[in-house]
């Protein structure tokens, strides 16, 4: 990558595992170094450990001291919207209307390769000032948009995930593509950035209610001539939606079942939402080993429902997930505001299911996995967002060999009253082990947003420091 090596010390915070696998004990899914040295050389981890231990092995190297800071692994968005940027925010009732009134007039004006090019500086720089490092992320219809996505994102050397989007009906005629005209540019588009630097290529039939059965028989079919690109979609996000779709689809008897019709379910597919899958539904992406992008600031702002957490990460059939900002459904390009709304939406499924509601609806262990601690918001936001992706091999921690995408935290920033708050849960002033760490943690996710971003690295060098208020 820059072929530089380096260290950076300081404070160190990620997971090593999965918390929900160690209920009631979640530290042990974490590793912290209250005083740690990360080695980057060519952008990758070559060493990482406690300063004592690792600088001797390393006589001389340059060291960038970071102190006061919390440094965790780059956060991982799940599932975002490029040409949504200046309808951030936008009020549109749910999601249907919406998407006619707001979103494809914004995203038709992506066929301009100008426009396109200045909203993707945008774009990039606000993931950045999120602590966002690698991103899965929907373009338009339009190729110029998916050119002028992947170029920024080489400029900036950032891991991403992304393809031309597939819709042949519902949106107005001059967005629509046909199937014919996707199959081939994705075919060019795929030939020209899947696997160049850090971009992979995602085959994207938008959802069911916009595409068409030729629509999805091109996207099996690219799948199968590319079985190493990846399936971005959207599913079960809204009521009216899955009506919709079961009309498109009558000879399937879910909205999953489409998808696996085309041959589209399995590995390296992920679909947005899923508030509304069964039972059966969520058994079934378990067993493909599909991803569900959980996307609470877009559930609660278009009103779609709340996503079943607890019943997504049931042990004997546990779905992959990532955190979704879905911006611009989601109303902020920040992780941390996702993780906050993740929380809220995991408590109220929590009442639900905890028997105080309805005592013959009472299931104790999926109410408590409903339960977002810092340990599992983090999780989904680094770590389980990398294994979800089928990336973990490359990003989500700092073992030796992943790439060296970090965003450093400052736990003080942020509400006036941040710093107070944050120095009863660490009355030292900084964190002294793991569990006072996720104290921090937990400030910042329930009371934090972007603000508490300081600094984002990308393959061990900074590309994003915040300016001072």
């Amino acid at each position: 990558m820059n072929g530089a090596t380096q260290a950076i010390r300081g404070i160190f915070f990620d997971l090593i595992d999965d918390p929900w696998k160690h209920s009631g004990h979640e530290s042990r899914a974490a590793r912290f170094l209250p005083d740690g040295l990360l080695v980057v050389k060519d952008g990758i981890i070559a060493d990482f450990g406690p300063f004592d231990e690792v600088s001797p092995r390393h006589p001389g190297i340059a060291v960038t001291h970071i102190p006061d800071r919390l440094i965790l692994p780059g956060f991982i968005d799940g599932h975002i919207h490029f040409p949504q940027v200046r309808v951030l925010g936008a009020y549109g009732n749910q999601l249907l209307d919406w998407l006619q009134k707001w979103i494809f007039p914004e995203e038709l004006k992506y066929a301009d390769r100008e426009y396109a090019r200045e909203a993707a500086g945008r774009f990039f720089d606000a993931l950045l000032a999120g602590g966002t490092t690698t991103c899965q992320a929907f373009t338009t219809s339009s190729p110029v948009s998916t050119e002028e996505f992947f170029a920024e994102a080489a400029r900036r050397n950032m891991r991403v995930i992304a393809g031309l989007t597939g819709i042949d009906r519902f949106a107005p005629e001059d967005f629509l593509i046909t199937p014919e005209a996707f199959y081939a540019e994705s075919k060019r588009l795929i030939g020209e950035y899947h696997r160049k630097g850090r971009n992979l290529y995602a085959i994207t039939p938008r959802f069911a209610v916009g595409c068409t059965t030729e629509m999805m028989e091109a996207c099996s079919r690219l799948k199968k001539e590319y079985p190493d690109c990846w399936i971005n979609t959207h599913i079960s996000e809204n009521p009216s939606e899955i009506r919709t779709a079961r009309q498109e689809y009558p000879d399937c008897t879910d909205y999953t079942q489409v998808h696996e019709k085309h041959g589209l379910l399995g590995p390296k597919f992920t679909a947005g939402h899923g508030v509304w899958l069964s039972d059966d539904e969520m058994r079934r992406f378990s067993r493909a080993g599909a991803a569900v992008s959980f996307c609470p600031l877009s559930n609660l702002f278009l009103g779609s429902g709340l996503f079943r957490l607890g019943r997504a990460k049931d042990p004997a059939n546990p779905v992959r997930l990532s955190l979704g900002t879905d911006m611009g459904g989601g109303n902020s390009f920040s992780l941390i505001r996702a993780m906050e709304e993740a929380y809220k939406v995991g408590m109220c499924n929590n009442t639900m299911l905890d028997g105080s509601v309805n005592p013959r609806e009472q299931d104790l262990a999926e109410a408590e996995r409903n339960k977002l601690s810092p340990y599992r918001a983090f999780y989904l936001g680094t770590l389980g967002g990398a294994h979800s992706l089928y990336l973990d091999d490359v990003l989500g921690n700092f073992d030796k060999g992943k790439e060296a995408d970090f965003v450093v935290l400052d736990w003080n920033a942020g509400q006036l009253a941040m710093a107070w708050r944050q120095s009863l849960a660490v009355p030292g002033g900084a964190p002294a082990n793991v569990d006072e760490a996720a104290q921090l943690l937990f400030g910042i996710m329930a009371v934090g947003d972007d603000r508490n971003v300081d600094e984002t690295w990308i393959a061990g060098a900074r590309a994003h420091k915040r300016t001072p208020s």
